[in-house]
């Protein structure tokens, strides 16, 4: 009986009889643990809920294009900053 309701991969929704493993905010497309010091603080504050989204695990929230919270996986958020910036640098594939 599902009870949970997921991301996947492509990013739609799906039902699920497990919990997500990792938490997600829909507008900012960050994913991150569940018991994020910044996620929770932002729910505290009345904000964040309505755009509250779930995945089973982390290869699934980077596969929807989530990336990683800053606050919570840091190590994670240096290395998807680092190839972002890679991508994005003009020069990047030149000799």
């Amino acid at each position: 009986m599902p009870r949970y309701t997921l991301i996947g991969p492509s990013g739609a929704m799906y039902a699920s009889s497990r919990p997500g493993t990792f938490g997600g905010h829909r507008a900012a497309r960050i994913y991150g643990c569940l018991d994020c010091r910044s996620a929770r603080r932002a729910i505290d504050n009345g904000g964040y809920v309505r755009h509250r989204v779930f995945f089973a695990d982390e290869p699934t929230a980077v596969a929807a294009g989530y990336r990683p919270c800053a606050r919570c996986l840091p190590d994670r958020y240096r290395e998807w900053k680092a190839s972002a910036q890679a991508v994005d640098c003009p020069s990047y594939g030149r000799d």
